[in-house]
């Protein structure tokens, strides 16, 4: 049986339904604060259990006999953090501190860690490979990685076998329009984008247009949920094979700046985006790009969504949401 943290969320539900495609026995584990009870696969079990909460921990690890972990579950509003550092470093990490010491404890030797790439913080080189020097610049980045120095102390330690997957910008929703992204408040571009065009904002804030990019907006790598999903799943089979621990980028390896955004919205939707350029927010680097080399090698991980399909997947979810 897999253990999925926070599989009610955005990325989790998406890996659960994966997961479950592909005929493995899934548990899901989450609070629901920030996930969604409409978004649990019903092919899944499920327990409401708060990874803050050690006992409810042991028995869950104790009703359900479990092979390995995909751990999502974390608070990701990097402005928040910055407000209230004291809420992420709680909840993401002695969360997950417990939760891999009760896996410990319980022989699990499989965890894959839902990472990111803020730990590298404001980059020297694009794209970014894993050898880039991290250095986080907000409480949220600083919580992931205190996270991945924790699982390889216990891999050192006791064996516990991890693949840390620092993933770039995820975006898009389930092809069928079943799950699908849904924040309060929403930080992600292209949902802001679409609801925008679909008159829930009245205008999109663009922060600078004087950056050193071709059209002067910053640029980021966007990457589909469902091949992020796919990356989680490799990741687990590398595991499964024996292998050592590892920390791995997930991106496409392509920029798209946020006015390519618009326009690929626009020409998709047939409507305009009601936007206005803001200043620059601190701490925004210019291009955000992932080398992707080492998912392909390792991993045998080929992203298959396009710019164009992702904003397709989400325009659907995003005209008709569920919840």
């Amino acid at each position: 049986m897999i253990l999925v943290t926070g599989g009610a969320g955005y990325i989790g539900s998406h890996t659960v339904k994966k997961l479950i495609e592909n005929g493995n026995d899934v548990l899901i584990v989450d609070n629901l604060s920030r996930g969604f009870k409409e978004a649990i696969h019903p092919k899944a079990k499920y327990e409401n259990a708060d990874l803050l909460d050690v006992e409810s921990l042991i028995s869950v690890f104790s009703t359900y006999k479990i092979d390995s972990i995909i751990h999502f579950a974390a608070f990701a509003y990097v402005g928040e953090s910055v407000e209230i550092p004291e809420l992420y470093y709680n909840n993401n990490v002695v969360g997950s501190f417990n939760l891999i010491r009760v896996a410990k404890d319980f022989g699990i030797k499989k965890f894959v860690f839902s990472s990111t790439c803020s730990t590298y913080g404001n980059p020297e080189r694009i794209p970014i490979s894993e050898s880039e020097t991290t250095k986080p610049i907000n409480p949220y980045a600083k919580t992931k990685l205190m996270i991945e120095n924790i699982l390889e102390d216990f891999d050192t330690a006791y064996g516990l076998k991890y693949v840390a997957l620092r993933y770039f910008n995820a975006a898009g929703c389930s092809d069928d329009r079943d799950i699908g992204e849904s924040h309060n408040p929403e930080p992600h571009l292209i949902p802001l984008v679409l609801k925008t065009i679909l008159g829930e904002r009245n205008e999109l804030k663009v922060f600078g247009n004087d950056y050193d990019t071709p059209d002067g907006t910053c640029i980021r790598d966007y990457i589909h949920v469902y091949d992020l999903a796919d990356a989680h799943i490799k990741a687990l089979e590398y595991l499964d094979k024996g292998n050592e621990s590892n920390v791995i980028n997930l991106g496409t390896g392509n920029g798209n700046s946020v006015m390519d955004i618009i326009k690929v919205s626009e020409n998709l939707t047939g409507k305009k985006v009601n936007y206005t350029f803001c200043p620059r927010r601190a701490g925004d680097p210019a291009v955000l790009v992932a080398d992707n080399k080492k998912a392909r090698e390792i991993l045998g991980w080929i992203p298959k969504y396009d710019l164009t399909k992702i904003i397709e997947t989400a325009w659907k979810w995003q005209s008709n949401k569920r919840f």
